[in-house]
Parts: structure tokens; C-alpha cells; sequence
């Protein structure tokens, strides 16, 4: 895989989220990514309503209704967190065009996506490995269903996944640290 950011100019914002489908590294990368650039770090999973997080853990997957009251909630603490602290790095599934489209209205700023791409295989070798996360790894199918990859219009920085979570931190961090900030 070659990653997508090489063709493409994006531009920094102050809220970055790391997004992708369940067992990319969300989590591992944005706090990793946050410790590195000394700017906070928000799990969007500690935003999911208690009927969410169960769902998920008998294996059903969310539908429309689930994630929109989660997505406002994600949107409206990160625009808060970048008015009083500056730059914020998120982890967000944000699948859909629509609900990145959503994140930005309800936050009210620019977002920089660094979508963390993997094929299934990789990813599912990965989920069979991870026990201690709600999100069973039978749901990974429906993930990749609803996934719509972020398009160059999106202010996305496309990061392979398939090398050690140290290479994929370094590489972010070295296009994050040579790119502007949004106007």
C-alpha cells in the first residue's frame, strides 16, 4: 500500500482526528500522537452512551440513531477542548463522509482526519489479539460496510497501517509537523 498523502496537500487544523474502522490503532495512535506534540488527547469512545457500549458488546452493530446523539456529544467537547486549549487530538471512528461532515458543524472548526487505512486481514489479526475492548471483532464486517475512506476534498492524511505503530506515529508526526495550520 502506498500512502495517500503523497498526492495530497492538507492543511493542519487545530482539532485532528484520528479515524478509522475498530482495531486500526485509533486509540493508540491519537495518544500516542497527543503525548508526542504535548496537546490533549480525546477518545471518542468515552463519549458512547451506556445502551451503545452494550450493544456493541453482544455484537450488534450501531445503526444511524446510535451514533448521531454520540457524534454531537464527540463534536461539541472538541470544539470546547480547541477554544480553551488550542490544537486537540481525537480518536473517532468517523466512518461516513456525514458524520465527519457533522463533527466539523458541531465542533464549529476545521478538522485535519488522519484515517488509519488496513486491510480486513490485518485489522482482524489484530482484533483476535485485543480482549480488553468492548467492540467485538465480529463486527468488524459491519465497519467496513459503512466505511466511506475520507476523499482529498476532506483535508485527510492517509496513513498506511501495515508497518510497527512507532513508523506510523513518526510518519504523521513528521507531515503534521511540517504543514500549516487552516485558515
Amino acid at each position: 500500500m502506498s500512502d495517500l498523502n503523497s498526492k495530497i496537500h492538507f492543511k493542519l487544523a487545530r482539532l485532528v482526528v484520528v479515524m478509522g474502522v475498530s482495531g486500526c490503532g485509533k486509540s493508540t495512535v491519537g495518544a500516542a500522537l497527543s503525548e508526542r506534540m504535548g496537546k490533549p488527547f480525546i477518545d471518542a469512545d468515552d463519549f458512547h452512551p451506556q445502551i451503545n457500549l452494550a450493544k456493541m458488546s453482544s455484537g450488534i452493530p450501531l445503526g444511524n440513531d446510535d451514533r448521531w446523539p454520540w457524534l454531537e456529544r464527540v463534536g461539541k467537547v472538541l470544539g470546547e477542548y480547541c477554544r480553551f486549549e488550542g490544537m486537540v487530538i481525537c480518536a473517532c471512528s468517523a466512518l461516513r463522509r456525514e458524520y465527519r461532515e457533522y463533527l466539523k458543524k458541531v465542533a464549529n472548526e476545521p478538522i485535519l482526519f488522519v484515517y488509519l487505512n488496513g486491510s480486513a486481514e490485518l485489522i482482524s489479526r489484530r482484533l483476535c489479539v485485543r480482549s480488553d475492548h468492548f467492540m467485538p471483532s465480529e463486527l468488524l464486517e459491519s465497519q467496513f460496510a459503512i466505511l466511506q475512506p475520507p476523499s482529498i476534498e476532506e483535508n485527510v492524511l492517509s496513513i498506511d497501517i501495515d508497518r510497527p505503530v512507532s513508523k506510523v506515529i513518526d510518519h504523521i508526526y513528521e507531515q503534521i509537523s511540517f504543514s500549516k495550520y487552516t485558515d
